[in-house]
């Protein structure tokens, strides 16, 4: 008997639960097999169940401009990456940096890709403001120089933001080869790879930036990848 009414009292109790919450006006039936998606009320009121929709759309809303000004800036330092990996596959010689380059440069032209849609996506130019594009050709980036290159003061020398070669950087880059040029490049992709680093740092000190949950997850995986691919090819370079 006390094992029977234990059996009835849970059902009434899940049945209670069921109509109390159906008569909540705030809940809304989720897809058929997608797990609900809550959007957390206002202080004192519930919470409610979005689609993924209304999610999505939600998210498009949650974004400063110091997001879009990390977008921008980082879409042209993931392309000084892509130009150094073309300079790669004629210039370099190793075949585990080629290995290396060319993985970093998949990653960061689908990344480029990305960035670029999201901009598009919230209706914010995908161009730096006051950047120049006409001289952003073979060997015309600029960079921070964090002491990997021999440091300079001219226009040749002069950083657009955190870890980009200079010119004159990129000039020699392109001016090598072989084994010399190897280790050049990884020299160079090392800082490179921390300025990237470096860039989520300072988006993350920003008040109320990097809140979109896409650009959340975009920049967790850049200090990711980029983290682990930095420790490669400190090896590869003890290595050359």
């Amino acid at each position: 008997m006390r094992l029977e009414f234990g059996i009835v009292a849970a059902l009434m109790s899940g049945l209670i639960a069921g109509q109390a919450f159906a008569q909540t006006p705030s809940a809304q039936t989720p897809p058929a097999g997608s797990p609900p998606i809550f959007q957390p009320g206002a202080p004192g009121q519930p919470s409610r169940i979005v689609t993924p929709e209304e999610a999505m759309a939600l998210g498009r809303t949650t974004f400063t401009e110091a997001d879009v000004g990390f977008m921008q800036h980082m879409i042209v330092h993931h392309a000084q990456a892509v130009e150094m990996v073309a300079l790669l596959d004629t210039r370099g010689s190793d075949r585990r940096v080629k290995l290396l380059g060319r993985r970093i440069a998949l990653s960061q032209e689908a990344e480029i890709a990305l960035m670029r849609g999201w901009l598009q996506e919230r209706g914010r130019p995908v161009e730096m403001p006051g950047m120049d594009h006409s001289a952003m050709g073979h060997g015309a980036h600029a960079g921070m120089n964090h002491g990997a290159m021999s440091p300079g003061v001219g226009p040749d020398d002069t950083p657009v933001m955190a870890g980009m070669l200079t010119p004159r950087q990129m000039r020699t880059l392109a001016a090598a080869s072989g084994t010399d040029f190897d280790r050049l490049f990884l020299a160079g992709m090392i800082q490179h790879h921390q300025g990237a680093i470096d860039m989520v740092g300072a988006l993350m000190e920003t008040p109320d930036a990097a809140q979109d949950t896409l650009l959340s997850d975009f920049t967790n995986a850049v200090v990711a990848d980029q983290s682990t691919e930095i420790l490669r090819m400190q090896s590869l370079s003890a290595e050359l």
